[in-house]
């Protein structure tokens, strides 16, 4: 009887051979280790979905750039020549000049009075008066130098707007604006100073290439894994993340531009010798090598944190694509350079005024970019299953404080318009003297219809098989989403 205790007492031998001997099955558990496995897939497809569609948003952005020294000058000539006739053939009709032909005017005198403007402006000036500042100070100057800018790009688009409307609003309208003339002058003085700032932008990334130590350049590449840490542990949503997808496609093609006006600085004060050109080669690719690998970083734990897939990319991917396609039909309500500009932040009209002089045959690229990307937009609408969205009217906006009367999936099918034979078609005039206004954000969610269950909360918990679908059920639709965001970096 004392030997059976004996053996029942806890002994280092025992011990010892419990751990040796113990098991476990993984299948006990199999759905949280299934979901952890899809993450690591998750996270390997992520470089690959976030690179197609970063190229993707770069050609857009490169359209849209593309326009302003292309088809923009012709558009501007042709109204320009339009207006001329006036007096020759009267005003016969309600409208001589069509809004858009109107906001091609302006644009065309906003980039003409603009350029005159920066003849006035010493570049050499600004580089020797930069390179004579420490490197802390040109650090703190180069982070808010990228805060303005995308103030800048968040309320200038504003202001072109306003502009815009200000001058093709209907006039049997009362008036509730202070006039056409002060908007110009808003809109001249904003891409002015927009395209000042992009010059000391350039100013500073090429003292930091031509700087002895690399010390400037390698802070600013450091500025890059900062973002990191303060994107990856917030917590975003699908609308969110597409967002931030949209700005970092911004700040993306922007970095490209700065860095091909460094080089073409750089090669013009050597003679276009291409010996200096090989040697600025590496600080260029250390330079695009670290933005690519901070997205892919920073996109990969976001998703990772939140639970989201990487087929979200796709969706993303479909609805910039479809905004392309509908700015080519005959209800389209916008230019497709300023939809850009008000998805991802992108203003091409002060990048254009600074880049001007390193530009002459682009009408060949223009062309062959614009018939590049318009042939995948349509495809990439076709897989997205979209086609049926391209040819409904916008429908006309209602006030926010109006209670719903109805419920949007009780209403009665709105009429489709045919699609045209070409979607390069210029608009027919409309019935109406301006066209419906896109939808307010706050009618984004509307509310289910009866028959479905209630929508859980965010923070109710969830079991590893509804992740997916979860994120795969979209909450609000992706071409609702409220374009004028701080440079696609406001946060719901």
């Amino acid at each position: 009887h004392m030997d059976s205790d004996d053996s029942d007492e806890p002994s280092l031998l025992r011990f010892m051979c419990a751990e040796l001997t113990r098991g476990y099955f993984l299948e006990h558990n199999e759905a949280k280790y299934t979901e952890r496995r899809e993450r690591v897939y998750t996270c390997m497809r992520i470089p690959r979905e976030l690179e197609r569609l970063m190229i993707f948003g770069i050609f857009l952005c490169l359209d849209a750039f593309l326009y302003v020294f292309t088809l923009l000058p012709l558009r501007t000539l042709l109204a320009f020549l339009r207006l001329l006739t006036i007096p020759c053939c009267g005003l016969g009709g309600s409208r001589f000049l069509q809004p858009a032909q109107v906001c091609d005017l302006l644009k065309g005198l906003i980039m003409v009075l603009c350029y005159s403007m920066m003849h006035y402006v010493d570049y050499a000036m600004m580089y020797h008066l930069i390179r004579g500042q420490s490197v802390i100070k040109l650090y703190i100057i180069y982070n808010m130098l990228e805060v303005a800018d995308r103030l800048f790009s968040s309320f200038g688009q504003d202001i072109l707007d306003a502009l815009y409307w200000t001058a093709t609003e209907p006039k049997s309208r009362k008036r509730a604006h202070i006039g056409v003339i002060p908007h110009f002058f808003m809109a001249v003085f904003y891409v002015f100073l927009h395209a000042i700032l992009i010059m000391v932008q350039a100013s500073t990334l090429n003292v930091a290439f031509n700087s002895h130590n690399k010390s400037l350049l390698t802070i600013m590449m450091s500025n890059n894994f900062v973002e990191i840490k303060g994107s990856v542990f917030k917590k975003f949503e699908k609308n969110n993340l597409f967002q931030m997808s949209n700005s970092d496609i911004k700040e993306r093609f922007t970095n490209y531009v700065l860095l091909l006006i460094v080089c073409l600085r750089n090669m013009e004060q050597f003679s276009w010798n291409t010996d200096h050109l090989l040697v600025l080669l590496p600080d260029v690719v250390m330079v695009i090598t670290s933005e690519v690998m901070v997205d892919v970083v920073k996109h990969a734990f976001i998703t990772k944190f939140n639970d989201i897939t990487a087929d979200v990319y796709s969706e993303y991917k479909a609805s910039l694509a479809f905004e392309l396609v509908s700015s080519r039909q005959q209800n389209a309500y916008t230019d497709y350079s300023d939809s850009v500009a008000r998805r991802m932040g992108f203003i091409p009209l002060p990048l254009a005024v600074l880049v001007r002089r390193y530009f002459h045959l682009l009408i060949t690229m223009k062309v062959l970019n614009s018939i590049v990307i318009l042939g995948k937009s349509c495809r990439y609408v076709k897989e997205a299953n979209m086609e049926g969205k391209l040819f409904k009217r916008p429908t006309a906006q209602t006030s926010k404080q109006t209670p719903k009367k109805a419920n949007p999936a009780k209403s009665p099918p709105t009429s489709v318009q045919r699609p045209s034979k070409s979607i390069t078609k210029q608009p027919s005039p409309r019935a109406k003297p301006f066209p419906p206004a896109p939808p307010p954000v706050t009618e984004v969610t509307s509310d289910p219809p009866p028959d479905s269950p209630p929508k859980p909360e965010e923070s109710s918990s969830e079991t590893p098989q509804s992740t997916e679908l979860k994120h795969r059920a979209t909450n609000k639709d992706l071409l609702e989403i409220d374009r004028f965001t701080i440079c696609g970096n406001r946060i719901g």
